[in-house]
């Protein structure tokens, strides 16, 4: 029997990255994955890969569209907020328009899925929320990722609060913080880059393990946190970072 059977779970930006990774292994696990992006075309091919997924199209910054989601989905077990913007810059870098882009994906996206989908966890007393933080955050100070810092700093206090509040109701709540990891967006970021070669170089070497992390190996603590394995576990701050905070 798989490790979440007879479970329904959501997960944001599940087309690309760490999202369908853990879709993926969420629904080979035995869960019925209700997975969320804004890229159809990502969806209908990973609902097409792995027998268990319902494709949603869904943007996490529409309000309406998640409550709407969520009359949709009926009950839900687990909730894992995956969807996150990378600013690239100091605060001289970074504008309004950016800090408030960045709050609304990173941010105010999880405070609208958790509003919408934790009365039903309320009611059946029970519900696992993992959230997407990362170790640029409260975690670790790290250059040029001012606001995408401070968005994930707030993930791990809004974790932490909301696990406080909903631990007698039978609902845990954590935050996975990532060091650098293989993804889209990763990709994208070294290939506008004067030097690809020497910006994934740059990447790779501030690693102590020497590699950046695969999506796949973030999903499989997504999992466990989503699973009954973790049943002792609430609030914490899950660091997967390759050893760069040892």
């Amino acid at each position: 029997m798989g490790r979440l059977q007879s479970k329904s779970a959501v997960i944001t930006a599940a087309g690309h990255g760490i999202g369908r990774a853990s879709a993926r292994l969420f629904a080979r696990g035995g869960a019925s994955v209700w997975a969320l992006d804004i890229d159809q075309s990502a969806l209908q091919s990973l609902a097409a890969e792995v027998p268990g997924i319902r494709p949603f199209v869904l943007d996490v910054t529409d309000a309406a569209a998640i409550r709407a989601f969520a009359d949709q989905a009926g009950e839900v077990d687990i909730l894992f907020n995956c969807a996150g913007f990378v600013h690239e810059g100091t605060i001289l870098q970074c504008e309004e328009s950016d800090w408030d882009r960045s709050f609304d994906i990173n941010v105010r996206s999880m405070y609208r899925m958790i509003r919408a989908l934790l009365p039903g966890m309320i009611a059946r007393r029970r519900g696992s929320i993992v959230n997407m933080s990362s170790l640029a955050s409260s975690v670790k100070g790290v250059p040029n990722r001012f606001v995408y810092g401070a968005t994930k700093a707030a993930v791990i206090g809004l974790s932490k609060a909301l696990a406080v509040d909903v631990i007698a109701q039978g609902i845990r709540v954590n935050a996975i913080c990532p060091a650098t990891v293989d993804s889209p967006s990763l990709r994208g970021r070294i290939q506008s880059a004067a030097d690809p070669v020497a910006a994934r170089a740059a990447f790779e070497a501030r690693q102590p393990m020497g590699r950046i992390g695969t999506p796949d190996e973030i999903a499989n603590l997504a999992l466990y946190l989503a699973s009954d394995e973790s049943s002792y576990t609430t609030g914490g701050v899950h660091v997967i970072d390759g050893g760069w905070m040892a």
